[in-house]
């Protein structure tokens, strides 16, 4: 598996040939899974059923384990993921902000994700 890194500010890395991508590592599919929770169903213009159901599973009247599931299911589907060994997750009350912490086993070996969504749940 060979995936593009990412800067610290999300922007693709460019500049430095082939050590701007990961190849065959548990970083390679770490960063899959965070991109892949990341994007909104809906926001890709090439294929709209595509993403994380946000509003169908995460934000407004949906309650933790429906979140937790649907962002489970999302990371179950990317490509090199094996299982999860930890998850963790929660919703402060006062911001409204989902957050989890994740340690996947990958084909690769282990990584470890951190996830806060931007947008209130």
């Amino acid at each position: 598996m060979r995936y593009r890194k990412l800067t610290p500010s999300g922007d693709y890395s460019f500049g430095s040939g082939q050590l701007d991508f990961y190849r065959d590592t548990p970083e390679a599919v770490g960063q899959a899974a965070s991109t892949r929770y990341q994007l909104w169903r809906g926001e890709w213009f090439l294929d709209l059923s595509e993403g994380t159901p946000f509003m169908q599973g995460i934000i407004g009247k949906y309650s933790k384990s429906d979140a937790d599931r649907t962002t489970q299911d999302r990371i179950r589907g990317t490509q090199g993921f094996v299982d999860f060994e930890s998850f963790e997750s929660e919703i402060d009350p006062e911001t409204r902000v989902y957050s989890f912490e994740t340690t996947i086993n990958t084909i690769y070996g282990r990584t470890a994700l951190q996830v806060a969504n931007e947008r209130n749940v």
